[in-house]
């Protein structure tokens, strides 16, 4: 049978007429396919109504505090006036520490469990504890912080006690980001890499870590996000209420914006004041997380640029 006999068959084929079952099944996925994708796309338009009226309620009524000597000075006559400078260089401290704690730990555990660990029950077990770990509630972690950094280790109420414990929360997270980040490097990246001669440790360096790092670094701002505006870990190892100036070590107490959120709109003598401080304290901080999660964007993009993924 010549290529010209089975091109003339395959249109008489497509010529002919569909049953009438198989065209009501087509009418049908194409009627599920619809209303899944409206579905979708009324999901996508609840979710961004309610961020963008956040965002709108929240800058609303912190503009109206927002100012030069609001970023740049201490809070004066029972934080109702000045600014709230020392909360914002503590939020910074606590958030660089945590990362800096959190990221050298997590990515060592996750290259472990990637590129070394055997398939095991007790390795098994281990991930699944990793991923329980992600759901804890973060007041749980601060209690931790207390019991351990607090009082065990003795470190006080401290910028240090603050940050291992915010990094500790902050672990599962970084170590899953960077599991699928190190697992998404392409099976032929690590065999081309062998295959010339590299060790294993020279390939986890010199391929798959710069290949996976665009992912895990998203990973990581995402989850810096998270620890900024946690308040309950630091509830208990960290935060103070009030202080007249800025840190001077990492044994020192400090304030932060979550914290002090909380603090001007529970306590406090002169709430119509206070009130406004905390609107303007929560524009600040909204505008940190979303810089933050912008940021995490842009770098999932150069990533796809760069790899195609």
């Amino acid at each position: 049978m010549t290529e010209k006999t089975l091109i003339m068959q395959n249109r008489e084929g497509e010529r002919r007429p569909r049953p009438i079952g198989e065209k009501k099944i087509i009418r049908a996925k194409d009627i599920s396919q619809g209303l899944g994708f409206t579905l979708l796309f009324l999901c996508i338009l609840f979710s961004l109504f309610f961020l963008g009226s956040i965002i709108y309620f929240i800058t609303a009524r912190g503009l109206e505090v927002i100012s030069w000597e609001f970023l740049t000075q201490v809070p004066r006559r029972g934080m109702t006036q000045g600014g709230v400078a020392p909360a914002i260089v503590g939020t910074f401290y606590l958030t660089v520490g945590a990362i800096l704690f959190a990221l050298p730990l997590g990515l060592s555990c996750a290259i472990y469990l990637c590129e070394y660990s055997p398939r095991s029950v007790v390795v098994n077990i281990i991930r699944l504890s990793i991923n329980n770990l992600a759901g804890v509630p973060s007041i749980v972690f601060g209690l931790f912080g207390f019991a351990l950094f607090v009082k065990v280790f003795n470190f006080g109420v401290s910028i240090l006690a603050g940050s291992l414990t915010l990094g500790i929360m902050a672990l599962p997270g970084i170590i899953s980001a960077s599991q699928e980040a190190i697992l998404a490097v392409p099976q032929s990246f690590k065999e081309a890499s062998l295959a010339l001669g590299a060790t294993h440790w020279q390939t986890i360096k010199k391929v798959v870590l710069p290949t996976a790092l665009p992912g895990i670094l998203t990973g990581v701002i995402l989850n810096v996000g998270r620890v900024a505006g946690e308040t309950a870990p630091i509830l208990f190892t960290a935060a103070t209420f009030y202080t007249r100036g800025y840190p001077n070590s990492i044994f020192s107490e400090v304030m932060a914006l979550p914290y002090h959120i909380y603090a001007l709109m529970t306590e406090g003598t002169k709430p119509e004041v206070q009130t406004q401080i905390a609107y303007g304290c929560s524009m600040i901080l909204l505008c940190l997380v979303l810089a933050i999660s912008a940021l995490a964007i842009i770098l999932r993009q150069r990533q796809r640029v760069t790899y195609g993924s």
